[in-house]
Parts: structure tokens; sequence; C-alpha cells
């Protein structure tokens, strides 16, 4: 394990502290860990090595501002896996990108199941995917964030498992 994945490890500890009591992650987290991640880099390999870093936090905040822009999930989670990518770089963050998404889509089914939600949350899916190929992708009001009367998940749980299986996986 090297430096990075320390730090990388605590602010998703934070990360998910913070999500699942307040269900929000501080924007002083994540660009704090932006930041310093750049810093690290900079300091330890120079500007390609910053630059690297860079490209990770823009591939992750970009991996899943769709989502976002959907109003699906929120802006804190985006900038959690920015945090991510520039700690890692942007092949790491691919994968975890990925392996938070299957982690994130095992745990909502989990969720679901819990509150006796699965069913309405199939049926919104369906009525969701319907609906874009007939309108277009765009946000459908009562299945946003906003909308919603379901169960929410704290994504931060989801990109921490993501992450650590992708650094495990290395």
């Amino acid at each position: 394990m090297n430096t990075s994945h320390i730090f990388v490890g605590v602010v998703l500890a934070l990360a998910c502290v913070s999500d699942l009591r307040t269900r929000r992650i501080p924007n002083v987290l994540t660009f704090s860990a932006v930041a310093a991640a750049l810093l690290f880099h900079l300091i330890n390999g120079g500007m390609s090595a910053a630059g690297w870093s860079l490209a990770g936090a823009l591939l992750g905040a970009g991996l899943f501002f769709p989502m976002f822009a959907l109003r699906g999930m929120g802006a804190g989670d985006v900038k959690l896996l920015a945090a991510v990518g520039a700690w890692l770089g942007p092949s790491q963050v691919a994968v975890a990108a990925l392996a938070t998404s299957l982690a994130g889509g095992v745990i909502a089914i989990v969720v679901a199941l819990g509150h006796g939600y699965l069913k309405a949350a199939a049926l919104n899916l369906w009525m969701l995917l319907t609906h874009w190929r007939v309108n277009g992708i765009r946000p459908v009001e009562h299945v946003t964030l906003q909308g919603t009367r379901g169960p929410r998940l704290a994504y931060a749980f989801p990109i921490a498992i993501g992450t650590v299986v992708t650094l495990w996986l290395k």
C-alpha cells in the first residue's frame, strides 16, 4: 500500500461518515482532497504526475456527471469520485467507477428489498427507460432524488467499496 492509498482511504472514510449521517459530502472535503492530491503528485512526481492527477479528477467527475445532470445522483458523489480520480489517476478511477456502479446496484437492491420498495423501483426504472426512449434522455421529476419517496442510498459507501476493490485488484 502506498501513501496515496492511505490519503484516499481517509477521504473515503470521512465521506462515508458524513454521507451516512447527513446525506451530504462536504465541499471542503472533496475540494481539499483534489487539491491535496494535485500537490502530492506534483511534489512526488513533477508536472507530469500532477497532470495525470488532474486527468483522473476530470475523468472521475465526468463519469458520474451524467447521473447528476439527470438528478439521480448528488453533486457530492460526483466530486467524491473526482477526488478519488485525483489520487488514483484516470485508469484506476475508470475501474473504480465501474466497481462502484456494480456495488451501488447490489446495495440499492438490498436497500429496496429492506424497505419493501423493490417492485416500485423496478417499475420506476422501466418507466424511466420507456420515457427516455420516447422523449429523449432528461430528468423525470417523480424519479429524481428530490421527487422520489423511495429510500435513499448514501453513495459514498459504494464509492468506497468500488475504490477498495480497485486497489485490491491492482
